[in-house]
């Protein structure tokens, strides 16, 4: 199987919040569309520096992160972040690559939003079980 990518929409989460008391116009929150690459070995949603300071988003924690190539790197940890995709979404941290790294859309917002990699498509779909919304295991 080859590489699957999926266009997301990344959203300041402190501004809906700011929005939703209408502190702040809908005009103003920050928010981006980004390629992705879904990748189910990563747990966590992970962006670049750039990404981090175009929605302004704060950091909450540092974190060590092991990557693919066996190195281990330490990141800040950024949060609130809302992350859509189709009539998905959900609420994340997001670790930060550095400079301008590839966005890694992990299996903790995968299995979040309800969605599947197809692998004859080779994309990422909503779950076709459940359409409409997504549906949770809780046992």
């Amino acid at each position: 199987m080859g590489l699957v990518y999926a266009e997301i929409e990344l959203i300041n989460g402190e501004d809906l919040v700011l929005a939703r008391r209408h502190i702040i116009g809908e005009d103003e929150i920050k928010k981006m569309t980004v390629s992705a690459l879904v990748d189910t070995g990563s747990f966590m949603l992970a962006i670049n520096e750039n990404i981090q300071q175009q929605l302004q988003l704060p950091v909450v924690e540092k974190r060590k992160a092991l990557l693919a190539d066996g190195s281990i790197l330490q990141c800040d940890v950024v949060a609130p972040l809302e992350l859509r995709f189709k009539n998905r979404a959900t609420t994340c941290r997001a670790m930060v690559l550095p400079g301008d790294s590839e966005v890694l859309l992990g299996a903790i917002p995968l299995e979040d939003m309800d969605v599947l990699i197809h692998p004859l498509r080779q994309e990422l779909i909503v779950n076709p079980e459940h359409p409409y919304f997504a549906q949770m295991k809780m046992k």
